[in-house]
């Protein structure tokens, strides 16, 4: 199985298009950085560390302090897959950031896009 190309890019080089994504529809870049850190466990410093070293998303994810368990929480169609049924764990954890991205710019309420139950955001234990 060839690696697909998006594992050698930087996440500082895709970040600016989930943020403009977002703020085309009223969202933040606050927001953004909220779900980021949400789904792996950075800091706002530590992500912003990363993002300015240029850091790959294979790397970007394997690094991460604390993937999410909720993640797996994460349904729906982003390109024509459901995430899912992706079984390559680096291409599903990119995919459950671009879905959380889409529902965001679709004007999901955080609390519903960070699966939080009973409507508080939920932290990763």
């Amino acid at each position: 199985m060839d690696r697909h190309r998006i594992y050698s890019m930087s996440v500082a080089s895709v970040y600016p298009h989930y943020v403009a994504k977002a703020e085309r529809k009223g969202r933040t870049k606050a927001e953004v950085d909220e779900i980021i850190r949400w789904l792996t466990g950075h800091s706002q410093a530590t992500l912003e560390d990363e993002l300015a070293k240029g850091t790959s998303f294979e790397d970007f994810f394997a690094g991460a302090p604390r993937m999410n368990p909720s993640r797996t929480l994460i349904t729906g169609v982003v390109c024509g897959v459901r995430v899912e049924q992706i079984e390559e764990s680096t291409m599903r954890e990119i995919r459950y950031l671009d879905k959380l991205i889409d529902e965001l710019a679709k004007g999901k309420a955080m609390e519903k896009i960070l699966r939080a139950p009973g409507g508080t955001h939920a932290a990763a234990p």
